[in-house]
């Protein structure tokens, strides 16, 4: 894998890096949530759930600018991530405006930041050493 510039290659790993920071910060913040009750009917648990959709949009933009800045060639190194629904991910909120599917939301913080998270720290250490 190779960068056009030194430039794009540092914007790339800035945005690596900021992803991994929203994955640590939704893992911390959500790691005291039993279930979906918790996010739905307090006001605490609501403002922790439009918090994680904030950042489960923008690790969802990240990934669309790290796919358009490479050209389509640093994602496809971590095959076994869906890279096509992590990018969706932030489209499915940012359209869904009032009608937010808590259920999908839990099962994201769940189920799918741990391998998200070792896949970006890998990308971080490919794009270090290019």
């Amino acid at each position: 894998m190779e960068f056009k510039s030194s430039q794009q290659r540092e914007l790339t790993l800035h945005i690596l890096q900021q992803i991994k920071s929203a994955i640590l910060d939704l893992q911390e913040w959500n790691k005291d949530i039993d279930n979906q009750d918790d996010l739905q009917h307090t006001s605490g648990g609501m403002q922790k759930l439009a918090g994680n959709c904030m950042l489960i949009q923008a690790i969802g933009e990240g990934v669309k600018q790290i796919d358009k800045r490479t050209e389509g060639q640093l994602l496809p190194m971590k095959p076994e991530i869906p890279w096509k629904q992590v990018m969706g991910m932030r489209d499915r909120i940012s359209h869904g405006y009032f009608e937010i599917d808590v259920e999908y939301i839990d099962d994201i913080i769940k189920n799918d930041l741990d391998p998200l998270l070792t896949a970006i720290e890998d990308l971080i250490k490919i794009v270090t050493i290019v």
